[in-house]
């Protein structure tokens, strides 16, 4: 792998599929491109996907430092301002129409926590105080409103009461009243937060989250994370996520490097290590040199899906630069990341199809751009492994 292949791929294939879908009538960007290409400009559009397109856009101009990402920035920030945060309840919503009028008004903490990622990164691009401001009125209404004595809660009505019902952020049967991913998705943000600004009180918070994924969530003895739970933190469904895992191994790192703590770097570093050893015995499919999607109940769901390989490119070389030993680490990721050039992206368009299936056929059920769908994963893969590759050219 060397550095050039991924800002290659970033600066020719995926900021250009991006840029042709702002959306100069309504703001923002358009919320769906199908299968075939076709643009719907009326679909509705999900607030996370324009908070990962901030960030996207945010991200790549400070690596890159083209003035043109910026004014893309500004544009996922004034629709954010303007119609997704919610002025009289606060928060952001889930989802509006096209022309940015409130759709689905679930406040649910996943999505404020994308939003807080995306604002606290535009801030350290745009320097607009005006944002980080914003990702501060969101991350107290989380600590307000989003959260009990034990931990983080999922979804809400409009108006912070309590939802029982979190369909959004669960899966397989379930029905959770905490996961995995909210969580991690907070430390995410609360990590970039701090990072921006430095605050002691989101310091804290993160050392809190730590504290819970090593105690409720980490499964000591297969070294995984557990994903679904009830509200007490039992375990709902034996479930392996190996992209989560995967993802979850590479962010605590950067939350480690961020605090700059030697207590909570042990914490830390006691779970990635051994989590990702684990994902690459049970996930790494020596026949597609690609990772597996997740395994219930001992079955694994052998579909290739997009961003678990994204993830997986950078948890493994992550993983080998703590450990250069492991040379099993860093042919993974070359190898999942050769798999990705040769099946993943779309060459009609530079965007990646969504799923490979076990058959080695392109799943083209759902659309190329959707609201869980944008450019996060992919374009954050391009931008994290172009700086740590030249690091080393």
């Amino acid at each position: 792998m060397q550095a050039s292949q991924f800002k290659d791929h970033l600066v020719n294939q995926l900021i250009p599929f991006w840029n042709n879908l702002e959306d100069k009538e309504n703001g923002g960007f358009y919320g769906y491109v199908d299968k075939d290409l076709r643009i719907e400009k009326k679909a509705s559009k999900g607030v996370i996907i324009n908070s990962r397109i901030l960030w996207f856009y945010s991200a790549a101009y400070q690596l890159l430092k083209d003035e043109e990402l910026l004014h893309k920035a500004d544009q996922a920030y004034a629709f954010l301002k303007e119609h997704c945060y919610d002025q009289l309840n606060g928060g952001v919503y889930w989802s509006l129409t096209y022309d940015g009028k409130p759709l689905d008004s679930i406040k649910h903490t996943y999505n404020q926590a994308f939003a807080i990622y995306a604002l606290s990164e535009y801030y350290m691009a745009s320097a607009n105080r005006e944002a980080l401001e914003l990702s501060y009125e969101i991350y107290e209404l989380i600590e307000e409103k989003c959260r009990d004595k034990d931990g983080y809660l999922e979804s809400f009505a409009v108006d912070f009461t309590l939802d029982p019902n979190n369909d959004k952020l669960s899966e397989n049967g379930v029905m959770a009243q905490r996961t995995m991913n909210t969580l991690l998705h907070v430390l995410e943000a609360y990590t970039n937060l701090y990072k921006a600004d430095h605050n002691q009180k989101v310091k804290e918070n993160l050392k809190t989250i730590i504290n819970i994924f090593e105690t409720k969530i980490y499964d000591s003895d297969n070294r995984r994370m557990k994903v679904f739970f009830d509200k007490e933190y039992n375990s709902l469904i034996d479930l392996y996520s190996y992209g989560h895992d995967i993802e979850t191994s590479w962010l605590m790192d950067k939350t480690k490097e961020v605090l700059d703590d030697d207590e909570y770097s042990t914490i830390i570093l006691k779970m990635t290590d051994l989590m990702v050893s684990e994902v690459l015995k049970h996930a790494y499919d020596e026949n597609t040199h690609a990772l597996f999607n997740e395994c219930e109940n001992g079955i694994n769901d052998k579909k290739k899906v997009w961003w678990v390989q994204a993830e997986a490119v950078i948890g493994f070389y992550n993983a080998y630069q703590k450990m250069p030993e492991r040379n099993d680490f860093h042919e993974a990721s070359a190898k999942i990341f050769d798999f990705i050039q040769k099946k993943m992206i779309d060459q009609r368009c530079g965007e990646w199809y969504e799923n490979i299936l076990p058959d080695g056929t392109t799943d083209l059920s759902r659309g190329i751009v959707h609201e869980w769908k944008g450019p996060y994963h992919n374009g954050r893969m391009c931008i994290e492994m172009y700086r740590r590759l030249s690091v080393t050219e």
